[in-house]
């Protein structure tokens, strides 16, 4: 039963790749925005230089819910690396599944505001630590650029498909 359940899920998705591929392109793209603030107002300001943008207030807010994007954005990006590894394995899609899941250990444990108290000197970890939560986050760079290239072979292979996904969905 669970392995029939399993085979209508792929052919679901298979049969609404671009969709998907879109959904999830278009959500992982949303974390860019948390990579710049990341920069601007956290790792800059380490370095010696600036904040750049002083988020506070109603824009921090903002870019909390951004943040909170990831977790559709990790699962929906997932089933993009595990879709292709079920046709062949590639070690890129392995690498790219381990980046977006090590983003879990970031969201639930070594989070943002635990690298801004650890910077800050409020806490008894060792900033290394900091730079690791970092690290991972920025791991998802390579996937977002392969995300994109994803979605940009779907509308190329099904400009007419693209078409009528945006015209009933959009």
């Amino acid at each position: 039963m669970a392995s029939r359940l399993w085979r209508a899920f792929w052919r679901w998705y298979e049969s609404h790749y671009l969709l998907n591929v879109a959904i999830a392109a278009g959500l992982f793209l949303l974390q860019a925005v948390h990579l710049v603030w990341l920069l601007g107002d956290v790792i800059l300001p380490r370095i010696g230089a600036g904040e750049i943008f002083g988020a506070s207030g109603a824009l921090m807010a903002i870019l909390v819910l951004v943040d909170y994007t990831e977790i559709p954005a990790l699962i929906s990006v997932s089933l993009l690396s595990i879709n292709e590894l079920r046709k062949r394995f590639v070690l890129r899609e392995v690498f790219y599944l381990f980046a977006l899941n090590i983003q879990w250990l970031h969201l639930f444990w070594i989070t943002d505001e635990f690298v801004i108290h650890t910077f800050a000197g409020h806490t008894f970890f060792p900033i290394w630590l900091a730079w690791v939560a970092i690290l991972i986050d920025y791991l998802e760079l390579p996937v977002m650029v392969a995300t994109v290239k994803k979605l940009i072979m779907a509308l190329r292979e099904s400009p007419r498909e693209a078409v009528v996904v945006f015209l009933e969905r959009g």
